[in-house]
């Protein structure tokens, strides 16, 4: 939820409170293991747009916010860094993905500080992907209406029309790479099978497409060194197998995973023969590896904390690594040829640092840095010329954000000793005890990370306690606590979450008067905050709870067919585990609801589908429980567009203010 910019709260609290809220009117309504077809499950069918009538979309349409509090948040959104993107072997020109213009758009740099070009256009979100080698032309993707559908299109770097490779209804498409001579370029597609990706061939000079690897599975080209591909085929969320490909002789030979249910990320190595490894297979935590002669071999001495990612130049002249140090992220460099640690200049201090763009022939890197007190800096460093250059400043218009509220690692008891880690973001004072809002990182397979959050600043200076905690189930803190709340075992751990209410209530209690507790979440996160709700009902005073799960079973029989075979795995199967997931779905417990509610959903969303969302209000309708259910017909997975990214901001901030005050 805390992903887009805002802060300054304290005209925003002043505006809720001229108008009285009644001019937002968000007062409740309270009526108001598979790869064939699954199943017709009980309630809703499909997902989409096809799957709701319009009638239903306009009944559940955003009521209109104050326009004092709508242009407050407009100009909080504002804030924002500039990122990374595709650098040109000369470094004199950069294509990077902007959202200036409210929706993701490709941009072109002609060098440090230049005036940027935009290339793209529309309300569509569109990425740069990745520059011809001889600098002829630019791949790019576009998704239409957040359906997580994109198409890939080829740009000229002057700029001009879009030319289309695929884009397809319902189908999705994802660049492999693009040839040496610039003359073809690689791409998989789930066009033949909604849950197989085929891989073929487009020739840029007459746009002939060539079905070139049909082999089921969800198939990926992850690296490749001539005719010689690196593939990954995913079977569950953190389940990979990973084989070598001779595209000449068409043969598929495994490497690792076969017969596992491990996770790895993989590319090739400087050396002949060699792959460089990042898994968790040999011990707790995720480290980087090389395979050599069928043998994995720690790159470097092993470390105290996952490497979560990795990254290799096409030259094979540097190997970049994340690492996690309990959520803030730190890069590591390595000799492609020697594996030996190379250092990086002397930074900027930064509770975050990430790689965020390198060119084809190695010599430059795009390293971003944030904090909490600090926008997102992107810089590019020359490894030859040791030179060091911010092509885009970051952009904090009207704003000090030196001031912003610090983040602080903290830590609360579980039920059995456990401590879990939360970042928490405060308020400068409170009169009394000051309301808390839980906010839920999405995956499960996801953490929450300290870093720049002006819209968790918008709360903190509305007088809220942000509370992100890295509950068991989360990312980074090594595989049994990434594990620990697979399928049944999810209920061993969801009380991780009441824990966290009843530590903050005796904890952060003022005079012996406890805070109220709001929380929040999306996408899992959503579900969490359900569970939350229902089953630990009276734990929390409110909730806002975003394309969110309501029954795993229905989930898992209506989401994408790619989906639900990377899901499977995480939650358990429709069929087999059907009583396991009612236990552990949200929609069982509505009875025991007592929280008020709001709810937001993308129509279009191809994960979590709107009729999660629709099955779930219209129970807590027949059961007379308050709750307000907002659907935005041209989202996803969450919002993206602005205007919709500003109703979501203000109808929430409104229902927290409403409700724990």
């Amino acid at each position: 939820m805390f992903s887009a910019s805002v802060p300054g709260m304290r005209v925003v609290v002043a505006l809720v409170a001229m108008c009285g809220l009644a001019a937002a009117d968000t007062r409740f309504d309270p009526f108001s293991s598979m790869h064939g077809q699954p199943p017709k499950p009980a309630g809703y069918s499909g997902l989409g747009a096809e799957s709701v009538s319009a009638e239903t979309v306009a009944r559940y349409a955003a009521p209109p916010l104050d326009a004092r509090l709508s242009r407050r948040i407009q100009a909080l959104l504002d804030l924002r860094g500039i990122g990374g993107g595709v650098i040109s072997d000369r470094g004199d020109r950069q294509f990077f993905t902007w959202r200036v213009t409210g929706t993701e758009q490709v941009w072109r740099q002609d060098g440090p500080r230049a005036w940027p070009v935009q290339m793209t256009g529309g309300e569509d979100r569109t990425y740069v992907e990745e520059l011809a080698p001889d600098d002829s032309f630019v791949v790019v993707s576009r998704d239409v209406g957040g359906a997580e559908n994109p198409g890939l299109y080829v740009l000229a770097p002057g700029g001009g029309p879009l030319r289309v490779v695929m884009h397809e209804p319902n189908v999705q498409t994802e660049l492999a790479y693009i040839t040496e001579d610039s003359k073809s370029l690689y791409f998989g597609a789930n066009d033949r099978d909604p849950a197989s990706y085929a891989i073929y061939r487009w020739d840029v000079v007459d746009g002939k497409r060539t079905l070139v690897f049909d082999t089921p599975g969800l198939w990926h080209v992850v690296d490749h060194i001539a005719d010689r591909w690196l593939m990954t085929k995913d079977l569950g969320s953190t389940h990979v197998e990973v084989y070598e490909y001779d595209l000449g002789k068409r043969e598929l030979t495994p490497v690792l995973g076969v017969g596992e249910t491990e996770d790895y990320q993989v590319a090739f190595g400087a050396k002949p023969g060699q792959i460089l490894v990042r898994t968790n297979k040999l011990g707790e935590l995720s480290q980087l590896y090389t395979l050599e002669a069928g043998k994995l071999a720690p790159v470097g001495a092993a470390l105290p904390h996952e490497t979560e990612w990795f990254a290799i130049d096409r030259s094979r002249t540097h190997v970049y690594a994340s690492r996690n140090v309990d959520g803030y992220m730190r890069i590591d460099v390595y000799d492609a040829k020697t594996l030996r640690p190379v250092a990086l200049p002397k930074l900027p201090a930064a509770d975050n640092v990430r790689v965020a763009g390198i060119s084809r022939n190695g010599r430059f890197v795009q390293l971003t840095l944030d904090a909490a007190q600090m926008a997102p800096t992107t810089v590019t460093w020359d490894w030859k010329a040791k030179k060091l250059d911010t092509w885009r400043p970051p952009a904090t218009p009207e704003f000090d954000v030196s001031h912003f509220a610090p983040v602080t690692l903290e830590y609360y008891p579980a039920r059995d000793g456990t401590k879990i880690p939360m970042f928490v973001r405060r308020p400068a004072k409170c009169d009394g005890p000051c309301p808390v809002i839980v906010s839920v990182h999405g995956g499960p397979e996801g953490q929450a990370e300290p870093g720049f959050e002006p819209i968790a600043q918008l709360y903190t200076e509305a007088g809220f306690v942000i509370v992100e905690p890295n509950v068991r189930g989360s990312t980074g803190y090594g595989k049994a606590w990434e594990h620990a709340d697979d399928g049944a075992k999810r209920l061993d751990v969801i009380t991780d979450l009441e824990d966290l209410s009843r530590y903050v209530r005796t904890a952060w209690a003022k005079d012996g008067v406890a805070p109220k507790i709001g929380i929040l979440g999306g996408s899992y996160g959503g579900y969490s905050t359900l569970m939350a709700l229902t089953y630990f009902a009276g734990d929390f005073d409110a909730g806002v709870a975003d394309h969110f799960v309501s029954n795993l079973r229905t989930f898992l029989l209506n989401t994408a067919p790619y989906r639900r075979i990377l899901r499977i795995s995480e939650y358990g199967d429709p069929v087999k585990d059907a009583a396991v997931l009612e236990k552990l779905s949200p929609i069982t417990y509505v009875a025991k609801l007592k929280a008020p509610l709001l709810l937001f959903q993308g129509v279009n969303d191809p994960r979590t589908p709107v009729g999660e969302a629709l099955q779930l209000h219209d129970e807590l309708a027949a059961r007379n429980v308050p709750a307000q259910l907002i659907l935005f017909p041209d989202e996803g997975h969450g919002s993206v567009k602005r205007s919709n990214i500003v109703l979501q901001i203000g109808h929430t901030i409104a229902f927290f203010e409403r409700y724990l005050r």
